[in-house]
């Protein structure tokens, strides 16, 4: 069971009817907020921008029956502040599962360029299995819980066994990773 909440009908209702007391005028609101955010979002997050957008939705529509009466001022303002709320924490649930961080941050590894961190990726990646290979796109693609759920039952396993099979093939590529970006940096 998924404590992740959905925007539905009645909440959609209550949103909308927030940003303005005219239907129409309230869609066309709410589509240009979101048009916004996912604008906004993808400056900040790349692709994941959409889901940001619609995460941030969520969470202002869940707010809606507190902040109704008491919120003055543009409601969109309030759409982007919760952006950036929603934004950091997809930094930090970003970084904590960056697989190759150890690599990229390695002191042994002095300031390596963007190319250099592609090269050298790209270059580790090919050695992997091809089946290795777009099992770790696939996991690291779509960060989300729900998402590696999905990819496990899909390969008929569990979502933690998925994560071990997933940190078996990630350990080598680290290391090919690092020694990669220290031969890299050291030809310099």
């Amino acid at each position: 069971m998924s404590n992740r909440w959905e925007l539905n009908q009645a909440a959609l209702n209550e949103l909308l009817s927030w940003l303005d007391s005219d239907r129409q005028q309230a869609a066309q609101k709410y589509e240009i907020i979101r048009a916004r955010l996912v604008k906004m979002l993808s400056y900040w997050a790349g692709s994941a921008a959409e889901e940001l957008a619609d995460k941030t939705i969520n969470r202002v529509a869940i707010k809606v029956p507190e902040i109704r009466d008491a919120y003055k001022g543009d409601p969109s303002r309030f759409f982007y502040g919760v952006a950036k709320h929603v934004f950091l924490e997809y930094q930090r649930i970003a970084r904590r599962e960056e697989p190759f961080d150890e690599g990229i941050h390695n002191p042994a590894c002095v300031e390596p360029t963007k190319d250099h961190a592609g090269e050298c990726m790209e270059s580790c990646m090919k050695k992997l299995t091809s089946v290795n290979r777009e099992l770790v796109r696939r996991y690291f693609e779509e960060p989300a819980s729900e998402q590696r759920e999905r990819l496990a039952k899909s390969l008929g396993t569990t979502k933690s066994a998925l994560a071990v099979r997933i940190y078996r093939i990630r350990e080598p590529l680290k290391k090919c990773f690092s020694k990669c970006m220290q031969e890299r940096n050291a030809v310099k």
